[in-house]
């Protein structure tokens, strides 16, 4: 079954190239541009997945699984991915499906990404993240829809019926999509909304091809980058999730070329390789001590309404705005 990351990672890889779909571009252009297009497309996304998930999840195909909440690495780790992303010039997700484009700069930054990843996990920073885990918290669940042991919800917390949470929660996102009086437009062979629908349909279907693999969880990026160094370095097998990040690369790349926007791209200035390494540095220690990536916490674990997950995103945005306003915000 790991051969289903490989086609899922495909699926996902077009639809993020034919979208432009890159969250730092998101988070950033609401600050420095005032441009709300991907965060609107993020907004449906998430308002739709957190539904199609729950539905699989009620029909016995998946158990959400929720991440641990642990504020120390949540808050701290998720500012520093934050940060990174905007060096790296893009998001987990944007620097993986835009070397399958034939940007250079996305090649070294998602090496660098991957192999800090690797190094925070079981290598050279992990007695960090040792120290940092002592104070993740942890709950055991009796509701069928959820794992026996997950991370607090909205849900869990109040004590209530994760529909109802839901339900509100795609409420509010759906009338930000569509009821915000600045609508931001961009010419995209992909529009917002169908984009959003397609990843809303592919997420729940991600998750069930992942279970079955045992790997209970859906979309995700970092684990997969880990798994590659691994497989290299001490030829570890090969994982759904790793299999999924191939698929990705392979998809933006055939997605690029039928478009004819496959191109070697370099920077004009050389310097911007080593800012692109400093990012891919920053994110690989930052989503791992976070426990996950804008993938897997803000598009996989904020839809299961995750506590853990809503405070990684929360400040992998802070991040993101300060590092951007330093960068560009100032100039202005």
């Amino acid at each position: 079954m790991v051969w289903t990351g490989l086609i899922i990672g495909i699926i996902f890889g077009v639809i993020l190239q034919r979208g432009r779909i890159c969250f730092n571009s998101a988070f950033r252009d609401v600050l420095i541009f005032k441009d709300n297009y991907l965060m609107r497309l993020a907004a449906l996304t998430l308002a739709l997945e957190s539904i199609t998930l729950l539905i699989f999840a009620q029909a016995g195909f998946i158990a959400l699984a929720p991440k641990p909440l642990n504020w120390l690495s949540n808050i701290v780790g998720g500012y520093i991915f934050g940060l990174g992303m905007v060096l790296a010039g893009g998001c987990a997700s944007g620097v993986t499906y835009r070397s399958g484009e034939g940007m250079t700069t996305a090649w070294l930054a998602a090496l660098a990404y991957a192999l800090t990843a690797r190094a925070t996990q079981g290598g050279l920073f992990s007695n960090w993240l040792k120290w940092v885990n002592q104070y993740s918290i942890t709950i055991d669940s009796t509701n069928p829809v959820y794992a026996k042991k997950i991370g607090p919800t909205i849900a869990t917390v109040l004590g209530i019926n994760p529909w109802i949470v839901t339900i509100i929660f795609a409420a509010l996102l759906i009338w930000y999509a569509f009821g915000v009086k600045n609508k931001s437009e961009r010419p995209s062979k992909l529009n917002w909304i169908a984009a959003a629908v397609l990843i809303a349909i592919l997420a729940p279907i991600a998750w069930w091809t992942s279970a079955k693999t045992g790997r209970n969880y859906g979309l995700g990026i970092t684990g997969g980058w880990i798994n590659l160094i691994s497989v290299y370095t001490t030829n570890a097998k090969l994982s759904w999730e790793g299999a999924e990040i191939i698929g990705i690369i392979i998809g933006a790349a055939i997605s690029a070329v039928a478009g004819k926007e496959f191109k070697l791209r370099m920077p004009k200035n050389p310097l911007t390789y080593i800012q692109v390494l400093v990012g891919g540095f920053l994110m690989g220690f930052g989503a791992v001590t976070a426990g996950g990536c804008n993938i897997g916490h803000f598009l996989t674990g904020v839809p299961t309404l995750a506590i853990s997950s809503i405070v990684a995103s929360i400040f992998f945005i802070l991040g993101n705005w300060t590092m951007a306003w330093i960068m560009f915000g100032r100039q202005k």
